[in-house]
């Protein structure tokens, strides 16, 4: 049996410096010690700490959270940019068009299209809106109609006055309902659209207009889409609607720009009640112009009673 080992004190003294050396040069280097075991590994307080990470990622997802909420007030302020009128109409077609997608075609001709024994006898007065207001299923030619909708519909509102836009829109509604009646058309959407291009071609036909790869007068303007409705489904009757708008359109702009010249009465006026609801600064405006001109007439008497 071997004798036991003996460590002598200066032995243990040199063990003991040599460890409290060791510890030294691992806390100066940064590895693992007693300390740092009860405090854990620098990995996991790296994915410990709340939501933070060495390369910063919370501060990019934030950064697009706030690009995503710039972008949808970014659109709403558009929305809200265009005119008031027009903007109501373009509503009333994206909720038009999502009752259709719900309720399928069989349920949309029985509750949105216009029919006259129910909008007569039964009182169902949302039909002549909703016929106006049905641009057909969600395709390419939906988003051509809703694009000349807001362009047409933005194009007259600002040239005339939103009281001025809801009475063309009004008579339009009306004479169109009727007409759609008498030749057994559902709805009547497409027929607005082109009485509203049919009124601005009018007040400026000569001008040149780019439609397609063509250059044509304004006033060619809409046969140009009821051409192109005709063509692209073979199909006459798709020129119908179109007619129906021009009759109608070219009805509105008679009584309102024609018939007053030749002598008559402009009876296709806005009341004075809704041009304050809508148009709140046309009275002013009228009243400058009428001021102006009243001064450059007192100017033009001046100069020649100064000149005789």
């Amino acid at each position: 049996m071997a004798p036991p080992a003996f460590i002598l004190p200066s032995e243990g003294l040199e063990i003991t410096h040599s460890l409290s050396i060791l510890n030294a040069m691992l806390d100066l280097r940064g590895g693992a010690s007693k300390k740092r075991r009860k405090g854990g590994s620098r990995t996991a307080s790296l994915h410990g700490t709340n939501k933070k990470t060495a390369t910063g990622r919370r501060v990019v997802s934030g950064s697009k959270k706030e690009e995503k909420k710039s972008a949808l007030g970014e659109q709403f302020s558009k929305y809200k940019d265009i005119m008031p009128l027009t903007r109501i109409y373009i509503t009333l077609v994206g909720v038009v068009t999502g009752l259709s997608i719900v309720l399928g075609e069989e349920m949309t001709q029985g509750l949105l299209a216009l029919d006259p024994v129910r909008l007569i006898y039964g009182l169902e007065l949302w039909r002549p809106f909703t016929a106006a207001a049905f641009l057909g299923p969600p395709s390419i030619g939906w988003l051509m109609s809703a694009y000349y909708l807001f362009e047409y519909g933005s194009a007259l509102e600002r040239q005339y006055g939103s009281a001025q836009h809801l009475l063309f829109l009004f008579s339009q509604i009306v004479l169109l309902s009727g007409f759609s009646i008498f030749f057994g058309q559902p709805f009547f959407g497409s027929s607005i659209i082109t009485s509203m291009l049919h009124v601005l071609s009018r007040l400026m036909p000569t001008q040149k207009v780019k439609w397609l790869i063509f250059t044509v007068p304004y006033w060619a303007l809409p046969y140009g889409l009821m051409a192109a409705d005709v063509l692209q489904d073979g199909n006459a009757a798709n020129a119908l609607p179109h007619v129906l708008g021009i009759l109608t359109g070219h009805f509105y702009f008679f009584h309102k720009f024609v018939w007053p010249k030749l002598g008559g009465e402009e009876w296709l006026t806005a009341p004075g009640i809704i041009t304050r609801l809508l148009d709140p600064d046309a009275r002013d405006k009228a009243k400058n112009a009428a001021n102006s001109a009243l001064r450059s007439r007192k100017r033009k008497k001046g100069r020649k009673l100064g000149g005789k």
